[in-house]
């Protein structure tokens, strides 16, 4: 049955379907013009609108344009038209979402909640009215402490720190590239056009060195009293290292996991999950001093090697706090250009560094520093961004 075989309301109630399941789909993250929905209308003309699997490639065929884009297609066409439901029953009614009884997928609640949202048939007064509300809403969500936010606000958090942007902090490397305002002289370069002159030399060609991005190795504590700002920092984690690839993120509970080829998926949410799934000791005890002492070893040849900037984002309640503690936090130090303490303890006023970890770990930092809401999130990003310093070692120490 094609849709010019429809009555006249039920193909206006079909084209509505339609457009609703593609608004949602925009909400959950894939992008969906107005061209895409009139390939689809069209589309959906030449094909039997009875048989759902033929529906279902029509529509992911159009809509989806990258891979990472397929699972969450899939969740939102079975949340959106009710696989429980005779398929025809799509013609009569807009189908409710349901909840799904099995272990949701990457994605899923993304897709819950492109679909909670209220279909746009509003009036401009009321539209009005919430973009009035959520101005306010948003200036009061940029100093909120992320422990006292309600699962709606945590949900506009993730979406505020997935469109923050990193600038990129230049480093000066010692390799060089033609540059026509480099100070050294290019010997090869001007030789070989001065042989088009008959050994005159009329250009001067010159070398300048390169300039990269610094590196940014951060170090997650996942212990259980971090556990309420962990996903939203592996969420700023993932938004940085999307936009910058010299990003390498480790995290910490009793043990030390290098999740950094992880976030590179650019779905977040499949990011998120496969850290879950690679993650043994998440929101458990907390061994900052073993962990370091693995990251000393084994990592920080690797990826300390050209000056990285090291975030350590902790609170720095170390169970086992003795000498090796200080020590290793030290080690950590004379092997990066700047070492960054972000604390969520130092959202509260009258914070001292009063436990026996934090005492250790203090001198050992150039910056210390809050992290508990979007304004501290914010003033970090501008931190990163600013001009780097000079190296001050002259001999970078790795782990031995």
């Amino acid at each position: 049955m094609a849709i010019n075989h429809l009555a006249p309301e039920q193909t206006e109630q079909f084209a509505d379907n339609i457009v609703g399941f593609a608004r949602a789909l925009r909400a959950a993250g894939i992008p969906v013009g107005p061209g895409a929905m009139i390939d689809a209308m069209n589309a959906l003309e030449v094909i039997d609108i009875g048989n759902r699997a033929d529906v279902f490639t029509t529509l992911e065929a159009i809509f989806v344009k990258r891979h990472e884009h397929a699972l969450i297609f899939k969740q939102a066409f079975n949340l959106f038209f009710r696989a429980s439901e005779e398929w025809k029953h799509m013609l009569d009614s807009v189908p409710l979402p349901v909840q799904a009884k099995k272990k949701p997928q990457a994605g899923a609640r993304r897709v819950q909640e492109a679909m909670s949202q209220p279909r746009m048939t509003e009036t401009p007064q009321h539209q009005e009215q919430d973009l009035r509300l959520s101005v306010s809403d948003k200036e009061i969500l940029q100093k909120k402490d992320f422990a006292q936010m309600s699962a709606a606000e945590i949900t506009e958090a993730l979406r505020a720190i997935e469109r923050m942007h990193l600038p990129q902090a230049e480093l000066l490397t010692r390799r060089r590239q033609p540059d026509a305002r480099g100070l050294r002289l290019d010997l090869r370069r001007t030789l070989r056009a001065s042989l088009r002159t008959g050994g005159d030399i009329i250009d001067i060609h010159r070398l300048g060195r390169i300039q990269k991005p610094a590196p940014i190795v951060a170090l997650l504590d996942i212990s259980g009293s971090m556990s309420e700002y962990t996903r939203l920092f592996l969420h700023f984690l993932h938004a940085i290292t999307d936009a910058r690839k010299r990003v390498s993120v480790f995290l910490f509970g009793t043990r030390l996991t290098n999740v950094s080829r992880a976030l590179r998926q650019r779905d977040p949410d499949e990011a998120l999950a496969s850290c879950s799934a690679s993650v043994e000791d998440w929101a458990g005890g907390t061994r900052i001093s073993a962990s370091l002492h693995n990251f000393n070893k084994l990592w920080a040849r690797r990826v300390l090697s050209q000056g990285a900037i090291v975030l350590l984002i902790s609170d720095g309640l170390e169970r086992e706090a003795d000498s090796k503690l200080a020590f290793e936090m030290d080690r950590l130090h004379r092997s990066c250009r700047r070492l960054i303490w972000l604390n969520p303890l130092l959202r509260f006023g009258g914070f001292e560094a009063k436990a026996q970890g934090i005492k250790m770990m203090l001198p050992h930092v150039d910056e210390f520093r809050p992290v508990h809401n979007l304004s501290s999130i914010q003033e970090l990003i501008t931190t990163l961004s600013q001009p780097l310093p000079p190296h001050h070692r002259s001999l970078i120490r790795s782990a031995a």
